[in-house]
């Protein structure tokens, strides 16, 4: 959640959405999809691996996201070949770790490195893009990724995101940027990430305009805080899934955890 505050203000240019593969170098042999439509999707802000106890422990984030059986994976402040996490490919460990397909997309270079969002799944992904956003206000760089993956016998887009610490106005400009540029989509489309901002924040209020919160579907009587990991107070990472596709949401949970800043999110839905 925390930005970084060593780097130095990025001046961004204004660019479309950038679409590319961030496939991994080597694939390894994954099973077939399997054929149901309920599936099992977490958010889940690592830290880049780096738990309440200053500790950098990669096996502990795997362990809590094996335990939970997910089928997707959202991941935010992941470190790839950076200084400060020993020059691991985190994203590469995490899905060496839980036996998932991969894919990453860096918002920003950092200590030689570059660090950005990721998403795990236990289908092939097909195919990816990623965008960022055009925010200058906030020294972290932000973006979203997007995969597109066959579950239950049909596509599904799943995309997580990792919205401005900073300012308000900055997390609703890019969540515009996310609803703008996720307009065309066809298939089903689940969103996940950290937004930064709480149930009445103006970010997430622009997001529910067309988005359902799996949270408040199945637990509206529960707080759901996320962050900080060690004395929750705030609800800022989120499930989503688009109105329009009439995902039903089956449940929702969080899971109790010290191994990183902020706590993971974790529903079941059931695609239409």
């Amino acid at each position: 959640m925390k930005h970084l505050k060593s780097l130095l203000l990025i001046i961004v240019v204004a660019l479309p959405v950038v679409g590319f593969s961030v496939r991994p170098a080597a694939r390894r042999a994954l099973p077939s999809p399997v054929s149901r439509r309920s599936i099992r999707v977490m958010t889940y802000n690592i830290h880049v691996g780096v738990g309440m106890d200053k500790k950098l422990d990669l096996a502990r984030i795997a362990s809590v996201i094996k335990k939970q059986h997910p089928d997707l994976v959202g991941l935010q402040e992941v470190d790839r070949g950076v200084e400060r996490t020993q020059r691991i490919d985190e994203i590469a460990e995490l899905a060496n770790l839980t036996k998932m397909d991969y894919a990453f997309a860096f918002n920003l270079k950092y200590q030689g490195g570059q660090y950005g969002v990721a998403i795990l799944s236990k289908s092939p992904i097909l195919a990816t893009d990623h965008h960022l956003y055009l925010n200058t206000r906030e020294a972290e760089r932000r973006g979203f990724i997007r995969a597109e993956v066959h579950i239950g016998g049909q596509l599904v887009n799943f995309v997580t995101t990792h919205l401005d610490y900073q300012y308000e106005d900055g997390r609703v400009f890019e969540a515009q940027q996310l609803l703008a540029a996720m307009k065309d989509v066809k298939s089903p489309l689940i969103v996940v990430g950290d937004f930064n901002d709480v149930p009445a924040g103006e970010a997430f209020k622009l997001m529910r305009q067309s988005f359902d919160d799996a949270w408040s579907q199945t637990r509206a009587s529960d707080d759901g805080f996320s962050y900080p990991a060690d004395k929750a107070a705030k609800r800022i990472d989120y499930i989503l899934t688009r109105q329009t596709d009439r995902i039903r949401v089956q449940r929702a949970w969080i899971v109790d955890t010290l191994a990183s800043d902020h706590v993971p999110v974790v529903a079941e839905l059931e695609l239409p």
